[in-house]
Formats: structure tokens, C-alpha cells, sequence
């Protein structure tokens, strides 16, 4: 009987360590002694710039659809949901999409996404700047696509932002057929690194002199196309703009816009992979804005490319916001393309408003660029039962903790600030609160605002660049458990999906060392 027991003990011990060895795997450090400690500034001569423009799709190929029995977007076998087994291999070969929820299928695509680039010289240093259509896209992918770029390039800086439009496949893990499951296709995952260096390669060698013209949007109009749907109402409004124009021949080579709202103005039933609004942005004003013949404005040309900002809070185009259409005098409230398309062109002539306004600069100070690697203490359990069972593939290069990047550039008159998750406007913009149901009782933290410390004509706050690491909040707002803030009878969203209450002091800190730097 001993030996029995003996053997079971041995058995299960065995499993045990499997099991921990497995997670341990799972956790292991992706990049070892990776670290950016990037400082260039700038002198006061001005140059001449040069720039290029590129894109390139990273689509995934929808090859199998679904029967959606009850129409909920959930597949559910056990609710009668089916699949078309289109190649015969007897399982449902899916496209996850990724942003709402777990078992959601894409039944096809209705507008292709992409990889855009844009690479910027001044002669002296040379930076890559990219944005993926993706609801995120995390460091150590990231860490894998600078590998990649070929030396010869010699790109001194490889930013990789995420547009987080809701509507595209799971790049990060967490959306797969159910909790348990990755969504992320590997396969498809090494399409996406590849297509995005190419992007970058193809942008260097459309290298060209140009002319550049810097705008704002900064009258509070797009407040009607943002929800603030949690307490305090700090709205990200503001559209920040560049144009790039060769400075031959005076065509656009390409521009770059910046602006703030959560892309999931589809929300939670559609099944097309999409862009959502930031690809009616860059259509119209790539190609212009027409209805039935009639030209309402005419395109820019070139590529343009969709920088996010500050998103947490949550800035939503909400099912409850109703958008008046100017182009086709209607009002579209339900979730729909037509709905989207509203927002995107509105957004558009906001950028071709600001931007008439504005002279181009023919020469402009050098590129001064400040660059750093930040640990961050990982206490979100999810998130680390998520890294041990190998959802998340972020890695830990120490104890319960994990590396991202934050950094803070200047290009001519205008400063950009690097952000790697959402972060709440409220730390940009100013109006910390600290409320009462407050888990941490503290004074505001992250004070004053960066946009203060951002001493430059013009903004751009790139969020979700070089990382996803979730929320960021304020320290002081904080609130995880009961008694919810402002002493509301519902509880907040953001913190199940925040790294933790320290992420937000330890982001504000390196960015303010950094913007001390740059300025």
C-alpha cells in the first residue's frame, strides 16, 4: 500500500513540476538584456528633411465562416452555432477579432488593414515610424520587427504604434475561441512583422526632400463624437496633423494624423474585419470626399497614416452618441459602415480645415529624440496567469514584472510623446481627481499635466506605441474594489485590464525626465 501511495506521490509531484516548468517557460524573458537608452538632441541649424511613405496590407484571410444561430457573435456549439469546413480538416479554422470579447469569428473583410509607415531624415538621424491596424500589438513583438529591419537601412529608431481598432484579428492572445485559448495565428502573426518591414524598408527608399506643414484641430468640434464614459470627464479632443509635400514637385507625399477615440464605432456584433474609422480618415484624405458625382473635398494624395492618443477613460464613439451626418444631411445612431464612415470623413475635414490655415516649413530643426526602456510591476493576477499559460507571450525579465518603452521626440515645432497602453487623459490634459471611493487615499500624483511640459507649438500624443501594456489611470483614481468611485452603485471598468496602480506614476515620471531632456 506504502509503495502505491509512494508512486502517486512521485506521479504527482511529476505533473506538478511539469506544470511549473511549463509556466516558468511561458514566462521566460522573450529578449534578455534588451534595453533602449536612446538620447540624441538636436542642434540649432536648421536642415532639410526628408521623408517617405509606404504601406503595405497585413489582412488575414478569412477562409471559413460561421451559422450564428441566435446572432449574439458568440460562437457557441452548444447553442447550434455552426462552421462551413470549407477545407475538410473536420475543425473550424477561425479569424478571431479581437477588442470585445472571447468567440467571435470574423465571417469576412470589409476593408483591408495595414502596416503604414513613414520614415523621417533630417541627415543625421533616421526614424521609423509605424502604425498597425491592430487592437495591440506588445513589446516583445515589437523588440522582434527591430531585429528585422535590415542594417543597411540604417533607421537610428523604430516606433510601432497600434491604431486599437476593434474590429481586426487577436494579435495579442487574450481573444481567442474562449479564455483559455490564444487568438493569435503564428503563422499570420510572422506576416504581420514581415509586412511591416517591408512597409519600413519601402518608406526609406521613397526617401524624398519635402516640405512640411504642421496643424491643429483644436476647437472642441469632435467633443460630439466622443463618449468620456467614466468619471472624471476629461475628453481627448484635438486633431493634430502633418503633411509631408515633395519639395520637387509639390505633390503630398503623405500625412499623419493624430487623434483620440477608441476605434469600435461598429461595436461588439460586427463580424467584417475592419480598420473601422481610421480607414475613412485615410481614405478621405487620401482620395477626398465625394456624394452621388458632386466633389465635397478634394484628396491630398499620398499615404496617410492614423496615430491613436490618449483612449483610457474610455473615449468611445458610444452606440448611445448620435452623429449628423454634414455630407448627407442625416443622423446615424445604430452601429453601422454608414455610422463609421460619418465619423471618419468629419474627423477628416477637421485635418483639411486646420491644415488651410497653415504655411509649409521648408527647413526645421534636426530631430531630437530621447528613448528609454521601463520596467513595470506586473500585480495584475489575470494578467499573470494569462503570461503562465502562455496567452500572453510578453515575458518577464524579473519577478512578476515586465518591460515596455516610453519615449519623446521633437520634429521641427512639433513634440510627440510616446505612450505604451491607454492612458487616461486626465494625466495629459490636466483634471486628476482624487474622489471618494478611492482605493488609494492620496493626493493626485501624476501633476502637473504632461501637455505642460511639452514646450512646443505643436502636440502629438501617440498611444499605444512600442506596446499595449492596458490602462494607464491615475494613482489617485484608482479603484479596484468596493466602495466604487464617487461612490457609485456600479463598479469601474479599466483596472482589470491595468498592469496596476503604480503603472501611471512610474509612466509619468520617465516621460516628464524625458521631456526635461528634450526640452
Amino acid at each position: 500500500m506504502k509503495k502505491w501511495l509512494v508512486r502517486i506521490g512521485i506521479f504527482l509531484l511529476i505533473i506538478i513540476l511539469g506544470i511549473l516548468a511549463w509556466a516558468a517557460y511561458n514566462m521566460r524573458d522573450r529578449h534578455p538584456g534588451y534595453e533602449v537608452d536612446l538620447h540624441i538632441s538636436a542642434n540649432t541649424q536648421k536642415v532639410q528633411y526628408r521623408m517617405g511613405f509606404a504601406k503595405q496590407k497585413i489582412t488575414p484571410t478569412v477562409t471559413e465562416t460561421w451559422n450564428d444561430v441566435d446572432g449574439d457573435a458568440h460562437y457557441r456549439e452548444e447553442n447550434g452555432d455552426t462552421f462551413n469546413d470549407t477545407n475538410g480538416n473536420g475543425k473550424f479554422d477561425a479569424i478571431w477579432i479581437a477588442g470585445f470579447h472571447n468567440g467571435k469569428p470574423a465571417q469576412g473583410v470589409h476593408d483591408d488593414v495595414w502596416a503604414r509607415a513613414v520614415v523621417m531624415d533630417d541627415g543625421t538621424t533616421r526614424m521609423a515610424l509605424v502604425a498597425l491596424d491592430a487592437v495591440g500589438f506588445m513589446y516583445t513583438d515589437v523588440v522582434d520587427i527591430r531585429e528585422m529591419v535590415p542594417a543597411e537601412l540604417e533607421i537610428d529608431y523604430v516606433l510601432i504604434a497600434s491604431t486599437h481598432t476593434h474590429e481586426s484579428n487577436d494579435l495579442i492572445g487574450i481573444w481567442g475561441p474562449d479564455e483559455f485559448h490564444s487568438g493569435v495565428d503564428p503563422q499570420h502573426m510572422q506576416y504581420v512583422k514581415n509586412q511591416t518591414v517591408n512597409a519600413i524598408e519601402e518608406a526609406t527608399n521613397a526617401l524624398r526632400p519635402v516640405q512640411v506643414r504642421f496643424a491643429e484641430e483644436l476647437s472642441g468640434r469632435d467633443s460630439l463624437l466622443i463618449k468620456d464614459t467614466r468619471k472624471p470627464i476629461v475628453k481627448a479632443t484635438g486633431v493634430h496633423i502633418l503633411q509631408a509635400i515633395d519639395a520637387e514637385n509639390g505633390q503630398t507625399l503623405g500625412t499623419i494624423v493624430n487623434w483620440a477615440n477608441h476605434p469600435e464605432t461598429l461595436w461588439s456584433k460586427n463580424l467584417l474585419i475592419s480598420s473601422d474609422f481610421p480607414h475613412y480618415i485615410r481614405e478621405s484624405l487620401e482620395q477626398g470626399i465625394y456624394l452621388e458625382g458632386d466633389t465635397i473635398q478634394k484628396g491630398l494624395g499620398g499615404v496617410s497614416i492614423f496615430f491613436n492618443g490618449a483612449v483610457g477613460g474610455l473615449m468611445a464613439p458610444h452606440p448611445s452618441l448620435p452623429f449628423q451626418d454634414p455630407v448627407r444631411d442625416t443622423t446615424f445612431q445604430e452601429p453601422s459602415f454608414e455610422k463609421t464612415r460619418t465619423l471618419g470623413e468629419q474627423i477628416a475635414l477637421l485635418a483639411y480645415t486646420a491644415l488651410n490655415e497653415k504655411e509649409t516649413l521648408g527647413r526645421m530643426l534636426p530631430i531630437s529624440l530621447h528613448a528609454e526602456t521601463v520596467i513595470l510591476p506586473l500585480d495584475n493576477k489575470i494578467f499573470r496567469l494569462a503570461s503562465a499559460l502562455g496567452l500572453l507571450q510578453r515575458g518577464m525579465p524579473e519577478y512578476f514584472a515586465t518591460r515596455s518603452e516610453v519615449a519623446a521626440f521633437q520634429i521641427g515645432p512639433a513634440g510627440f510623446i510616446s505612450i505604451p497602453g491607454e492612458i487616461y487623459p486626465e494625466i495629459l490634459y490636466g483634471g486628476i481627481e482624487n474622489p471618494p471611493g478611492q482605493d488609494i487615499e492620496i493626493e493626485p500624483v501624476e501633476v502637473p499635466p504632461l501637455q505642460e511640459k511639452l514646450n512646443t507649438e505643436f502636440k502629438f500624443f501617440l498611444g499605444l506605441s512600442n506596446d499595449e501594456i492596458g490602462y494607464i489611470i491615475p494613482k489617485s483614481e484608482w479603484d479596484a474594489e468596493p466602495p466604487w468611485l464617487y461612490l457609485d452603485d456600479r463598479e469601474t471598468y479599466g483596472e482589470e485590464n491595468s498592469l496596476g496602480s503604480e503603472t501611471a506614476p512610474l509612466i509619468y515620471q520617465r516621460l516628464s525626465d524625458l521631456l526635461g531632456e528634450l526640452q
